[in-house]
């Protein structure tokens, strides 16, 4: 929010979740006039979103022969509409005959935030409320979610979820291990890489997307990492 302030945005918030705001937003758009470029309504954020698989084929093209996509692809999920662009991108290089097939799609989320896995499985949305420290996966009806589901059934694709202590400690280890700080949401997809990574082959090439940078959620950061408890004067105060 502080960022979009910053760049000079009309920021209102909504008074409950991100399901309310995605609601509000449309009706906005309808009553009020404007472009709605909201995740899940317009259909170019999936074209944007889909240029995540053209980058990683033209990546991985040194390494991979034959014009081979990654084996395994694990990314956090919640609205649905990454996982839908993923799909889209490597769909359109298989159409090309850039790929000779679509990789395994590992959809990721958050225990509290589950819809599009439950729904795997009862085939519903259940409008079950979320709750989750992933915030920005954290959604009740995913908007994309029939797609999702589609798209996971059609491509053999997989949904698993994780812990929010899971999705803080993989947010750790990619900070102090790879140097890379991540958002929860974007966490969410190495805890799932974490959780499955025994039962993958060694030899396939698998891609973690970490779709947002840490500085983002600083408060949900801070509850694994242990705060300094005073300041000091000098260095004698070190133990």
């Amino acid at each position: 929010m502080i960022q979009a302030l910053q760049y000079g945005a009309d920021v209102v918030l909504a008074e409950k979740n991100y399901d309310q705001a995605f609601a509000l937003s449309l009706e906005y758009s309808r009553t009020r006039g404007g472009m709605n470029r909201n995740t899940a309504y317009n259909p170019m954020t999936v074209e944007g979103k889909k240029t995540v698989s053209l980058e990683i084929f033209n990546q991985l093209a040194p390494d991979v022969p034959d014009g081979k996509a990654p084996d395994h692809v694990f990314v956090g999920v919640g609205d649905g509409v990454i996982l839908s662009g993923i799909y889209k991108g490597f769909r359109d290089l298989l159409q090309l005959g850039r790929i000779v097939k679509i990789p395994t799609v590992h959809a990721v989320q958050a225990s509290g935030s589950a819809a599009i896995y439950r729904a795997l499985e009862t085939g519903v949305f259940d409008g079950h409320p979320a709750k989750t420290v992933a915030d920005s996966i954290s959604v009740d009806v995913p908007s994309n979610g029939h797609l999702a589901v589609k798209n996971l059934k059609a491509y053999d694709g997989k949904c698993i979820t994780v812990s929010d202590d899971e999705i803080l400690s993989a947010q750790k280890e990619l900070s102090s291990a790879c140097g890379l700080f991540s958002e929860p949401a974007a966490a969410t997809a190495y805890a799932g890489f974490l959780k499955q990574k025994s039962s993958l082959d060694s030899g396939e090439t698998c891609v973690v997307l970490l779709t947002g940078n840490g500085l983002k959620d600083t408060n949900s950061a801070a509850k694994n990492i242990i705060l300094p408890e005073k300041a000091i004067n000098s260095l004698d105060e070190i133990s």
